[in-house]
């Protein structure tokens, strides 16, 4: 893999979030905060309390439990779906954010599709009947162009041509195209669906999850490392739905190295276990 400088998008990219923090010192807002007298909802003090809230409450609706999870449940990554027809007459292609990798032998995914009061969206409806579909990361350079996917089309009407982006029929194991501007793709099968039924509407089906077997990857060459066990960041410059018409850049990350009991001796403070590094 030979990366180009002109070509990488500039990231920040720091060894350790907080030099200063020790095992057993907790949140840093905690430990650092000293003053408690800002009022501002968006600041952190001692004063502020947590509310409890009732996601079934009979003054709260689906919809309020929506924005409040889009928004709390962030940055989160967004998966740009392409499929086919059961009859191959039209491909589709659609962006979804309720979407993770949670296996990877085998390689598993996870997609939550939604049942608006219109009825299925195509993306389901084509990935229910062929069992297949491509899975295609979403970068900063087609932002714009993922997001015109989202486009309430009528069933049968393919977005690509809004989108512009290029359908790849190049797929070993599907028969939905890529994104050929997608840097990372994923060709996958349905190992299964699950109907997730909706508390507020009882017998009405609020959606579906989905998950997903990984049957082959796309990588682009020069965001692959020779192991083709990595893809490069600065390449990929993944974007992630932070709620509503909001997304995030990847452009600031931080680097922890994860802790290794066998660096550390115990001891009790009171009725608290610390863990202490050894010199």
């Amino acid at each position: 893999m030979i990366l180009s400088t002109s070509t990488l998008t500039r990231v920040h990219e720091s060894r350790h979030s907080n030099s200063s923090w020790k095992h057993g010192h907790g949140s840093t807002t905690h430990l650092f905060t000293t003053s408690v007298s800002s009022t501002t909802p968006n600041e952190k003090t001692e004063t502020n309390n947590h509310i409890s809230i009732n996601p079934h409450s009979k003054e709260r609706n689906s919809w309020d439990n929506y924005r409040l999870l889009i928004s709390a449940i962030a940055p989160r990554p967004i998966a740009l779906i392409s499929t086919v027809s059961a009859d191959g007459k039209s491909v589709n292609l659609a962006p979804y954010s309720y979407f993770n990798v949670i296996a990877h032998d085998p390689p598993t995914f996870v997609v939550g599709f939604g049942n608006p009061p219109t009825g299925a969206k195509d993306s389901f409806i084509n990935v229910r009947d062929t069992r297949q579909c491509v899975i295609n990361v979403v970068s900063e350079d087609f932002l714009e162009a993922a997001n015109a996917a989202s486009i309430d089309a009528p069933y049968g009407m393919s977005e690509w041509s809004m989108t512009g982006l290029t359908a790849d029929y190049c797929c070993e194991t599907v028969r939905a195209p890529r994104v050929k501007e997608s840097i990372f793709s994923i060709e996958a099968r349905v190992e299964s669906v699950k109907e997730i039924q909706s508390k507020e509407h009882p017998g009405r089906i609020s959606s579906w999850l989905v998950i997903l077997e990984g049957t082959r990857f796309w990588a682009r060459d020069d965001a692959l490392n020779e192991e083709q066990d990595y893809i490069c960041p600065e390449i990929l410059k993944p974007v992630a739905s932070m709620g509503g018409a909001l997304y995030s850049k990847t452009t600031d990350r931080v680097e922890i190295q994860r802790p290794q009991y066998k660096n550390y001796t115990e001891r009790k403070v009171g009725n608290v276990d610390h863990l202490i590094g050894r010199i």
